[in-house]
């Protein structure tokens, strides 16, 4: 599949990303833990803050407990069959919060569907390297298929999403086979039924054409990585058959450069898939989050996520939701 990705100039961009953590426009809180005192959960100080229906545990692994934030819809009832969406933070796998993606999941909730902004391990609480972020994020998409019924979630129907870091995660549960926790049931599936990417990172590892200087380079990702980086590498990955995705990036972005989702996006387009790229003239890496600027980022984000959702069946036109056997 690499027949269209001849474009060295990409490659030197590769390496950037993954030594660069992304500022605090995607990590509201930075909290770093002793060695001597692990810690109890991914982000204790947002657990009663954050304001969601119910905080849920949906993974514990070496004594953390990895907490889903699940925000609802007014008169929501566990026997509605609404779609669902899980997004995971940025803060280049390192630091960051579920805080970042409070107020998107306000406003889904609001158009009807059960939205959670997750947890998982990062390197400065967890002393984890990429490939458990990755796990993290697996686990995250089974629990909520796996107690669909009990959040009142459709199976079918439910979004991975986040942002850079969390952008790759999300793109990783969506194209990427393996990486699973052998203790989980593999037999429900890990892989979202659609993806919505902000600014992802979604090309860790070498493409044809790449220099000896950047080989080089790349050659010391899988230290942080804790694989191979082309097996973290979303764009190497894909196939046919692969979910519907939006992708939001901005087209000045130095920190995952707006032409890396170029390349994913035509590698999708390639097998088949539904993928559709927004980009944004000017804009900066984070551009997207609540509160940056003037709040133009999020807004135009936010609505262009709506009528994607509609497009593909998640939300109807107007304010609410399409609900699968439910009360309405």
């Amino acid at each position: 599949m690499n027949y269209f990705f001849r474009r060295r100039w990409l490659f030197g961009l590769l390496a950037a990303f993954l030594f660069v953590s992304v500022q605090a426009q995607e990590a509201a809180e930075k909290p770093r833990r002793s060695k001597d005192r692990p810690a109890k959960t991914a982000d204790q100080a947002s657990d009663k803050e954050l304001g969601a229906d119910q905080v849920l545990v949906y993974k514990n692994i070496d004594g953390v407990d990895l907490n889903a934030h699940v925000f609802l819809p007014a008169g929501h009832q566990a026997s509605d069959h609404r779609p669902g969406i899980v997004f995971f933070f940025g803060g280049g796998w390192t630091n960051g919060s579920p805080r970042q993606f409070v107020e998107h999941c306000k406003h889904l909730a609001a158009r009807g569907m059960v939205a959670i902004t997750a947890d998982y391990r990062v390197a400065s609480r967890h002393d984890v390297k990429v490939v458990s972020c990755v796990r993290d994020a697996k686990s995250a998409i089974r629990w909520t298929r796996e107690n669909a019924a009990k959040l009142g979630i459709d199976p079918d129907r439910i979004v991975a999403g986040g942002g850079s870091a969390g952008g790759h995660l999300a793109a990783c549960t969506g194209v990427i086979e393996g990486f699973d926790e052998p203790t989980e049931n593999a037999s429900i599936s890990s892989k979202p039924n659609a993806m919505a990417l902000f600014n992802p990172a979604l090309v860790l590892a070498e493409l044809e054409g790449s220099t000896s200087a950047e080989l080089k380079r790349l050659q010391e990702l899988p230290t942080r990585l804790g694989v191979e980086a082309k097996e973290l590498s979303p764009v190497h990955h894909v196939g046919p058959n692969e979910p519907p995705t939006i992708i939001f990036h901005g087209m000045a972005d130095k920190t995952v450069p707006y032409e890396t989702a170029e390349s994913f996006a035509a590698a999708m387009k390639a097998e088949g898939n539904d993928c559709e790229l927004v980009g944004y003239e000017g804009q900066d890496h984070g551009f997207f989050n609540y509160g940056r600027g003037d709040g133009s980022g999020y807004e135009k984000t936010i609505a262009a996520l709506d009528k994607f959702l509609e497009r593909i069946g998640y939300l109807s036109e107007g304010h609410d939701v399409r609900i699968r056997n439910g009360s309405r």
